[in-house]
């Protein structure tokens, strides 16, 4: 058994050699069209790249119950992963000045769109990206709403969304880089 394995890793070792030659260095390979096209789901501060679909508080909450409670806890306050649900401090921006507060989204996200970009990507903990449009917009829905920031009747969609303004939002410094060889 143990010369099988032994044999297998010196011929993997010289199939690497070979692509090395190649330009691919031994590891993995080219991405199809829509393996890419499957990553590329950015959602930009402005609301570029949302997709769409829409969500409503009440199907939020739901959701919320079943799929996310189990890590931040029934209200959003309480864990045991990130607290999601507070707005304290109201007024002004302690966070560099004053330890233990908790960064939630109603005290400190400076975008909405943010939110569902997260959410999208990563949620649920155990099947990152298996959310729905729909299902995301309810949540952020949700979300937004246990944190003042939205009414409860309000329609999530890729129209609304970006025009959702957080209670952080003019506490960070909008990055204007553009890219390119400019940059060093």
């Amino acid at each position: 058994m143990r010369i099988v394995w032994l044999a297998t890793i010196v011929v993997g070792l010289a199939t690497a050699q070979a692509e090395d030659d190649n330009g691919t260095y031994g590891f993995g390979r080219t991405p199809i069209e829509a393996e890419i096209k499957a990553l590329d789901i950015d959602v930009m501060a402005d609301g570029t790249g949302l997709p769409d679909g829409e969500g409503t508080v009440a199907k939020g909450e739901e959701l919320y119950y079943q799929l996310c409670a189990s890590c931040h806890g029934i209200t959003g306050t309480e864990g045991p992963n990130d607290v999601l649900v507070g707005r304290e401090p109201r007024e002004g921006f302690p966070f560099a000045t004053t330890t233990g507060l908790s960064r939630t989204i109603g005290n400190y996200w400076p975008y909405a769109t943010t939110l569902y970009d997260y959410t999208y990507r990563a949620m649920p903990f155990d099947e990152p990206g298996s959310l729905t449009p729909d299902q995301v917009y309810s949540l952020v829905a949700f979300l937004l709403h246990k944190n003042e920031i939205i009414a409860e009747d309000v329609i999530i969609d890729k129209n609304s969304l970006p025009e959702v303004v957080m209670p952080a939002r003019d506490r960070f410094v909008h990055d204007n880089r553009v890219g390119g060889p400019e940059l060093r």
